[in-house]
């Protein structure tokens, strides 16, 4: 269905000229005069003012002038639909089997051996080993000034447990491989160490 060109709605502008404008769409009193629902008009793609109560001559002939499409429906003509036969099948009738002789197994009856009773083992107990405090040798880092405990478990990863073994390492090596450490307080945790061995 090819839908009508669009038609353009003629207003009279509200100026003082009062001259001749296009307007938005046909009024619904224009369409009404015509003859026409707005319904065709929204089928036909043309717009429609709803807020506009005037009405034009020009409009109503231009509406009058559009061409209703005429929708034909075509009927499609009965067919009658054969229905499918199937041909009769005679039953066949199926050889009976004949039935097998179950032939009786005798079962072996076996002599029943003595039961033994399972030996209990003895439970062995683990020995729980004491553990022996064991006094660090030597006087403890945690005893010099500024040393915490976090920064003494650092030294004794290394093999430094103690204040006697601080003051015979290299303060350089030291400082390199503890982080937050360096030469200088290395320096003088070794004097303080010295004055607390003496």
């Amino acid at each position: 269905m090819e839908k009508e060109p669009t038609l353009e709605a003629i207003v009279k502008s509200p100026a003082i000229d009062a001259h001749m404008r296009a307007g938005n769409g046909f009024s619904l009193k224009e369409i009404k005069e015509a003859g026409k629902t707005p319904e065709l008009l929204k089928k036909l793609n043309i717009k429609i003012d709803y807020f506009r109560k005037s009405a034009q001559s020009e409009n109503i002939e231009k509406i009058k002038s559009l061409k209703t499409p005429k929708v034909k429906k075509k009927k499609k003509s009965f067919v009658m639909k054969e229905k499918k036969r199937t041909p009769y099948k005679p039953k066949i009738e199926k050889i009976k089997a004949k039935p097998k002789k179950i032939v009786k197994v005798e079962p072996k009856i076996t002599p029943a051996k003595p039961v033994t009773k399972p030996k209990k083992k003895e439970k062995v107990k683990p020995v729980k080993l004491e553990k022996i405090p064991t006094e660090p040798a030597g006087t403890p880092l945690t005893e010099l000034s500024g040393l915490g405990a976090a920064t003494a478990k650092k030294f004794i990863e290394l093999g430094v447990n103690n204040i006697e073994d601080l003051c015979q390492e290299n303060l350089e090596e030291l400082a390199a491989l503890i982080k937050g450490v360096s030469v200088d307080r290395l320096k003088k945790w070794i004097d303080e160490g010295n004055e607390l061995i003496k």
